[in-house]
């Protein structure tokens, strides 16, 4: 048992709301077993789903980059990623001047043909990445992913890809087991589009409360190069707190059915991303959460 930290609230990892992410490397060829799970608990986690050569070359080569606008610690091994004295995270987003190091391993043979398998069909992903270097301190607040990407199909999957060994303290995913059977947050929340009701992404940065108040569990795990953790877009996540002086760096990618529609601000040669989320006046998640009731 250890004690991680998520927001401001520290909990063990084996108490009322934390658990260990169940493994699915013992059902890895067993497809229908593979779609039962995923949607029983929301998620699919998988050690050494990369070829953690692949991992690691495309950590040094955002490392590189994180040197090169002076984000790491002076006089430190660059394979380190100890965090600069600004403390400053970073995020390489877009789809333009994307390491190949990086395509190589979210773009492999293998990781197609498995999304093809669990999804029935062809796949693709989209073609905007989300990579994140995150700082001493912080962590991602209780969210949706669909809030943010919900104009084309439903049947879309983040496959979230630790860059490098995480152990707990560095602030892994973490992830509310079951919340994609919350009903009335489904109907509610899950119905937002950031950009068109421009509203605060996260639903909340207390994990607390979303297990006083529907129930369940917070989930996690020590990262090692190679895991990969896959979910749905009504998965309810964060992450673990960075409590460390290194940088934790991971990345999101998307995949779903070539045959059905993609929301066309992750795709295509320049994908606009989001227009007009965070743009002008906008709704405290506070402030939508009174008018749904939730």
């Amino acid at each position: 048992m250890a004690k991680v930290k998520i927001g401001e609230r520290e909990w063990d990892t084996d108490g009322p709301y934390m658990t260990e992410l169940r493994e699915s490397n013992d059902i890895l060829n067993d497809t229908i077993a593979l779609r039962e799970r995923l949607k029983e608990d929301g998620y699919l986690f998988i050690r050494g789903f990369h070829e953690r050569g692949h991992v690691l070359a495309a950590r040094e080569a955002f490392i590189g980059r994180m040197a090169e606008r002076g984000r790491l610690a002076p006089g430190t091994p660059p394979e380190e990623a100890v965090i600069g004295p600004d403390n400053k995270g970073t995020s390489f987003q877009g789809s333009h001047d994307q390491p190949q190091q990086l395509l190589d391993l979210v773009h492999s043979p293998g990781t197609f043909a498995f999304f093809d398998r669990l999804l029935g069909g062809e796949t693709m992903t989209f073609d905007y990445k989300w990579v994140r270097a995150v700082g001493h301190g912080d962590f991602t607040g209780a969210h949706y992913d669909i809030v943010y990407m919900g104009r084309g199909t439903k049947n879309l999957y983040t496959m979230w890809t630790p860059l490098g060994d995480i152990p707990y303290e560095m602030g892994g995913l973490a992830i509310l087991a079951g919340s994609g059977h919350l009903n009335r947050l489904r109907e509610t929340y899950g119905q937002m589009d950031v950009d068109k009701d421009k509203v605060t992404g996260w639903f909340t940065t207390d994990p607390l409360e979303l297990i006083e108040t529907y129930g369940g569990r917070w989930a996690t795990a020590e990262y090692r190069a190679g895991d990969a953790v896959i979910f749905g877009m009504y998965t309810m996540h964060g992450s673990l707190t960075n409590q460390t002086n290194r940088f934790r760096l991971s990345v999101d990618t998307r995949y779903q059915l070539r045959s059905e529609p993609a929301d066309e601000r992750w795709v295509g040669s320049n994908p606009k991303g989001h227009y007009a989320w965070t743009k002008g006046k906008t709704v405290t998640m506070e402030e939508a959460r009174r008018q749904w009731g939730v």
